[in-house]
């Protein structure tokens, strides 16, 4: 998936100069930021509607233009895959790849609050050893004929 995403990145790179008048992506860039990121949005909440209304085809194409729009916005912040890939690493390496870390230490677990980053930037060797402790990852195990319910 990875080097999918890489490949597109490479591309929307390379049209980022092209004329406005005949590609989506130079058009994106020449109006900015903002416009960027409404129409990020608004792929996320049509994927969104049509997950919830059971629409899978339409959640696969909408996805994609999801992800499309999701770079150019990278592209446009000096964000590269990488980095986004080295983020989800550390965060796999602190709560296991199914797992997002809360906004705050607060929420967090009490081995992993003693881990969150620091103030100020660590250096990778520090960061690798803060974060690489098998004890703080949870184990993620499918349970077999459990559905999950939300209660209210």
């Amino acid at each position: 998936m990875s080097d999918s995403l890489e490949r597109l990145y490479q591309a929307v790179i390379a049209a980022r100069d092209l004329d406005p008048a005949t590609s989506r992506t130079a058009r994106l860039f020449q109006r900015g930021p903002s416009k960027m990121a409404k129409k990020l949005a608004e792929e996320a909440i049509e994927v969104v509607i049509d997950a919830v209304n059971g629409k899978t085809d339409a959640v696969v194409r909408e996805s994609a233009d999801l992800l499309y729009n999701l770079i150019v916005l990278w592209a446009s912040a000096g964000v590269k895959p990488e980095d986004v890939w080295r983020e989800m690493g550390r965060r796999e390496d602190m709560l296991g790849i199914a797992e997002k870390l809360p906004k705050s230490a607060v929420k967090m677990p009490k081995v992993l609050a003693s881990k969150a980053l620091p103030a100020k930037p660590l250096s990778a060797k520090a960061l690798s050893k803060a974060t690489a402790s098998p004890a703080v990852r949870r184990r993620i195990v499918a349970l077999e004929g459990r559905s999950s319910h939300k209660r209210h």
